[in-house]
């Protein structure tokens, strides 16, 4: 039985001072004048450590206030093992089926879940790595925005900490990730509006700081060049992956003199704004408007029309990265290469997309 034992949030900026100079075991290992790898083996209990050198490592650890780390344990023995869930995600159906599946398979795998939400601008992210070594993490799980920060992946990798990246679109060779190929899920879908007709499509890009929404935006221009239409830059609006963001965008898409017959959203939070706006503006959806979205949250079916969208399979996702992650830290050996695990997607046909309505042309031409 998995238990969740803390939910919190890193919004306390004096305590975030206090954690900021936290020692890693780099930091003991300088001061003993030793490896980190004879530090770890310390730590463990191991016995292949001399006493003489056991000693100074202990008295380093005593000297800095020292909290071993995740990477510095062994999962042997039977100890209990935490895993780390930090996030910061705007959208609240991506990350309930995030969580569901998070929580499945640390059941499964005999794990207790840490979840960290992370969204105090103050906290600083030696604060955040400092607050989960005195938790005694032993890995963490990072779903987007928080995949693609690379600042907060080397600060977990100085401090020993393993982590699994989740749905970015640019893992580095040594991070083990999970994600799907989101460049070709956005292409089959802006080829499936080409096959209904559409040569107008318009796109709402998904938050910059997340490398999946640049691989979207690829996608849907691959696709268009493919079929010899034109990228046209005024069908194209900056979303940031939230309700709100989608609101903006497709009004602004929908005011032009000559608007699109249908908006490919870079996730179903923008999508189902879009087809907010669409009725607010009386257009029928998908009559006057196809819409889809992407990630096939469960947002996606509570509007209506029901939106055609890509199934991203977060709550597979969520599982794998656990898989992924209790793995490392069960066989973790230096040198080992990092998992790179690609997920299938789906495009899943609902009743928000149709062929494009014939339309008079202006000057009955």
């Amino acid at each position: 039985m998995t238990k969740i034992l803390k939910v919190s949030t890193l919004s306390d900026s004096r305590s975030s001072r206090r954690q900021r100079n936290a020692p890693t075991i780099n930091d003991v290992a300088r001061e003993a004048g030793v490896s980190p790898m004879t530090v770890s083996r310390v730590i463990n209990g191991e016995q292949v450590v001399r006493a003489a050198t056991r000693e100074k490592v202990q008295a380093a650890i005593t000297a800095l206030n020292y909290a071993p780390s995740a990477a510095a344990r062994t999962l042997a023995g039977g100890e209990e093992t935490r895993i780390g869930l930090l996030y910061s995600n705007p959208s609240s159906s991506y990350l309930s089926e995030f969580l569901v599946g998070s929580l499945d398979q640390a059941s499964r795998s005999g794990v207790d879940l840490v979840v960290e939400k992370w969204d105090d601008e103050e906290t600083s992210i030696e604060a955040v790595v400092a607050h989960l070594q005195r938790g005694r993490i032993d890995g963490v799980i990072l779903p987007p925005p928080l995949c693609d920060l690379a600042a907060l992946v080397d600060a977990l990798d100085r401090a020993g900490i393993p982590a699994v990246a989740v749905a970015t679109g640019r893992a580095p060779s040594d991070l083990a990730a999970v994600s799907i190929d989101d460049r070709h899920a956005a292409y089959e879908m802006t080829r499936h509006l080409i096959a209904l007709g559409h040569d107008r499509i318009g796109f709402i890009k998904g938050n910059p700081n997340q490398s999946a929404s640049a691989k979207r935006f690829e996608g849907y221009v691959a696709a268009l060049t493919e079929a010899g239409l034109p990228m046209r830059d005024e069908l194209v609006a900056q979303g940031y992956f939230t309700y709100r963001s989608g609101l903006d965008a497709a009004e602004h898409i929908l005011a032009l003199a000559d608007p699109p017959t249908a908006i490919f959203a870079s996730n179903d939070d923008m999508a189902a704004a879009t087809v907010a706006i669409a009725h607010r503006s009386g257009l029928d959806v998908p009559g006057d408007l196809t819409v889809c979205g992407f990630d096939d949250t469960s947002l996606a079916t509570t509007i209506w029309p029901e939106l055609t969208t890509i199934r991203q399979p977060i709550n597979a996702m969520a599982r794998a990265a656990v898989e992924v992650l209790v793995r490392q830290l069960k066989g973790r050996r230096k040198g080992d290469a990092a998992e790179h695990l690609v997920l299938d997607y789906a495009l899943i046909r609902r009743q928000s997309d149709a062929a494009p309505r014939m339309r008079p042309r202006l000057g009955g031409r």
